[in-house]
Formats: C-alpha cells, sequence, structure tokens
C-alpha cells in the first residue's frame, strides 16, 4: 500500500514538474518573440523612409535635370 502513495506522490510531482517547466519555457518563447516583432517593426520602420527617401530623390535629379535643360535653353537664345 506504501508503494501505491510513493508511486502516486511521484507522479503528482512528475505532472506538476513537466507543467511548470511547460509553462516557464513557454513565457520565454513568447519574451523571445515580442523582442523579435519589435526589431523587425523597426527595421520595417527604416525600409519605409529610406524607399520614401530614394523617391524624393528622383524627384529632385529630375527636377535638377529639368532646371539644367531650361538653363542651356536659356543660354542658346542668349547667343
Amino acid at each position: 500500500m506504501n508503494d501505491i502513495w510513493v508511486a502516486l506522490i511521484a507522479l503528482c510531482g512528475t505532472v506538476i514538474g513537466s507543467f511548470s517547466g511547460i509553462i516557464v519555457s513557454n513565457k520565454l518563447v513568447n519574451y523571445r518573440l515580442e523582442q523579435l516583432e519589435k526589431k523587425v517593426e523597426k527595421h520595417n520602420s527604416v525600409l519605409e523612409r529610406l524607399f520614401k527617401l530614394e523617391r524624393r530623390h528622383e524627384v529632385l535629379g529630375e527636377k535638377v535635370r529639368a532646371a539644367v535643360q531650361r538653363l542651356s535653353e536659356l543660354e542658346m537664345c542668349a547667343r
């Protein structure tokens, strides 16, 4: 009879230990996922700003080319 009680106590200890280990591991995984999501969010915002700057650079380059063309035309008319 004592052997059965010892086995039941050991079973309860094993079950409690296993579930507590699973819970702690799950919390750690969730924390690490949150940290990775924050890093990805920062990275994505940097990429968005980079794309906006590239578009702005293209527009400004086009304006400069147009201004140079107008200056060339004015120089040709002045001659």
